[in-house]
């Protein structure tokens, strides 16, 4: 799903610091035999399905960067989900206007939208990357260009709740960013094809329709692709 050949080489060694980022997170983590998902859920007691962890979510204040995990889906153990907060947009960036209202949209003064799902493996390695209907999140719809031009603006630059987790949480989202680019522009052609054919339904509330585009992730590989691809010194 993605072209290699489209990328140039400031993309692509962008990609490869931000992967090594990644990768030395895992490597400290694995030094005292953590990994991602245990430092989000650890020091909360039992970990329940659908609760979000860390409680309270994960926000950082300077970038409007967002996110939590839990879990309620098999074939994962669950689930990151990543938001850029309306505060932190250029005043250009609007929700789109032909969009139902919800009562949500009034019990909070922020206009978020979600970014990307991490589907991640018991043991703190990432499956997938997805997009969900607006239901889901409780979000407010943007189109999907407005949406990718906040991928660079997503940092999570603080300490709780682990600074190898943030540190990885960032790396990765620049790390799959043209993946992620690529998902969110799926995400608008699959909602427009479900609006057509169902017409009487509100698209964007309909619980038939959740995950919009999806992709199963191979890190190593797409890191390999990346390393061939970078000039040879």
């Amino acid at each position: 799903m993605l072209d290699w050949d489209a990328l140039s080489a400031a993309e692509l060694e962008e990609m490869a610091e931000a992967g090594r980022q990644v990768l030395n997170c895992y490597r400290v983590l694995a030094k005292s035999s953590d990994n991602i998902i245990g430092e989000v859920i650890k020091g909360h007691g039992t970990f329940y399905e659908m609760d979000h962890y860390p409680p309270g979510d994960i926000f950082d204040p300077e970038s409007h960067s967002q996110y939590y995990y839990h879990s309620h889906r098999g074939g994962e153990h669950g689930h990151f989900h990543t938001f850029i907060r309306s505060d932190g947009m250029l005043e250009t960036i609007k929700p789109i206007k032909d969009q139902s209202h919800q009562d949500f949209m009034d019990e909070r003064d922020d206009d978020l939208t979600h970014l990307i799902g991490i589907s991640m493996d018991a043991k703190g390695f990432p499956l997938k990357l997805f997009t969900t209907n607006r239901w889901v999140t409780a979000e407010n719809w943007y189109t999907a260009e407005d949406v990718i031009s906040l991928i660079d603006q997503f940092e999570i630059d603080l300490v709780p709740p682990s600074w190898p987790v943030n540190v990885w949480m960032t790396g990765f989202i620049q790390l799959f960013k043209p993946v992620i680019k690529t998902l969110i522009l799926e995400r608008d052609e699959t909602i427009a094809a479900w609006a057509e054919k169902y017409p009487e339904r509100d698209v964007f509330e309909d619980r038939e329709l959740e995950i919009t585009s999806a992709a199963t992730l191979d890190v190593e590989a797409y890191l390999q692709n990346i390393q061939a691809r970078l000039p040879q010194e």
